[in-house]
């Protein structure tokens, strides 16, 4: 049984809609003010109990118009960013957790379906949710499964979203024999190890003149007047649009090498250390390699496929596929592979991808190659003397 979500445009009434911004409002107002008193007690080192949800509900009697639900699931929030704080999952200090803004262009709230399964259902195009009532919602697809949770959203354009989280059992793909390499570039968003070259869309440099233009124009607009709101929005249009291009062609590529392949090999890359790199930063970040790897790892959990990442030191590029001798000068100009060794000559990113399918087969059978261990281990004995040097 796996977890899935529907995403899903609202439609509610006027009542509806007021009733969405009370709560999304009271769950703010409910996770700062716990967030504040969990501060306060960190920093005086004060070990007293801290107030409930119906505490907070006797002193501030709007909350009780309000889903109670979500006021836990907000509760709930803040108490895993603090856990995962002392788990060490995320940096800084506890008193640096944020507070919510009602500033933010995205809010939204999340609700528990009962034991029962009744608290939410869906009948026809409308949903049951608590307070609301049925809300009529654009169903583009159908809903299956078990509804776990729902989660209402609003963005700065003043549409609603509602997401169903459910637990359905996804049936494994057939068993295929093939395996496939990806090398990922900028330039060419992925050379596969059968020759293939997948074109980098650079959905984010086609918009980026439009972008400056309104960023440009929303940077020159009174803080606080409705002239800059109207703008933000204009801005938050093209980013949109931008985000949901770039997620549908990753969808669509991750689906179709899922559906062909068994087998796929990946290479590990530090992107967060890569991202450092002032020339590239905004290229690397266009082509989001973060989240096609994401999908490729979810989907391949699914439908019973295999993902092998190969070590981040591995040398891709620089081990000849012919011979597997490695050529230590190699720039990144060098966009032919000319081995010195076996006198091959292939498209690096060709070369690399077919060196990652080899290594990522080596990975899953347990095997190991001494020549390029050699390799990881003198390359780190050289970071370190450098490091040492400096």
């Amino acid at each position: 049984m796996k977890l899935k979500a529907f995403k899903f445009r609202l439609e509610p009434n006027k009542q509806q809609k007021v009733l969405i911004n009370k709560t999304l409002g009271c769950t703010r107002f409910l996770y700062n003010q716990m967030l504040d008193e969990k501060q306060t007690k960190y920093k005086f080192k004060d070990d007293s109990k801290l107030k409930t949800e119906k505490e907070y509900k006797i002193e501030f009697l709007f909350l009780k118009e309000v889903d109670s639900i979500a006021l836990q699931q907000s509760r709930i929030d803040l108490t895993t960013a603090y856990t995962n704080f002392f788990r060490k999952i995320k940096a800084g200090q506890p008193t640096n957790i944020k507070f919510k803004s009602k500033h933010n262009p995205k809010s939204s709230y999340r609700t528990m379906n009962g034991n029962s399964g009744t608290t939410v259902r869906i009948k026809d195009n409308y949903i049951k949710l608590p307070k609301l009532g049925f809300v009529k919602f654009k169903k583009s697809r159908e809903v299956s499964g078990k509804i776990k949770s729902v989660t209402v959203s609003k963005n700065i354009l003043g549409k609603y979203y509602i997401s169903v989280l459910c637990e359905i059992e996804i049936q494994k793909l057939p068993k295929l024999d093939t395996e496939i390499g990806i090398d990922l570039g900028i330039k060419e968003f992925c050379f596969t190890s059968n020759n293939t070259k997948i074109a980098n869309p650079k959905y984010l440099r086609n918009s980026e003149q439009k972008l400056k233009k309104a960023q440009r124009i929303l940077s020159k607009r009174k803080k606080g007047s409705q002239n800059r709101f109207k703008q933000q929005k204009k801005v938050f249009k093209i980013h949109k649009k931008i985000r949901n291009q770039r997620l549908d062609f990753l969808h669509k590529l991750s689906t179709k090498l899922i559906n062909e392949n068994q087998v796929i090999c990946l290479e590990d890359l530090q992107v967060k250390n890569m991202i450092k790199n002032r020339k590239l930063s905004k290229s690397i970040s266009d082509v989001s390699w973060s989240k096609f790897a994401e999908l490729l790892k979810y989907k391949s959990d699914w439908y019973g496929r295999k993902l092998v990442q190969t070590d981040k030191f591995f040398p891709s590029s620089k081990t000849c596929s012919n011979c597997g001798s490695i050529k230590k000068d190699l720039s990144l100009s060098d966009r032919i592979y000319n081995c010195c060794s076996c006198e091959t000559s292939i498209d690096r990113d060709y070369n690399a991808s077919l060196n990652i399918l080899e290594e990522g087969l080596k990975i899953l059978s347990g095997r190991d190659d001494r020549k390029r261990s050699e390799y990881l281990r003198d390359s780190l004995l050289n970071m370190q003397t450098l490091v040492c040097s400096s």
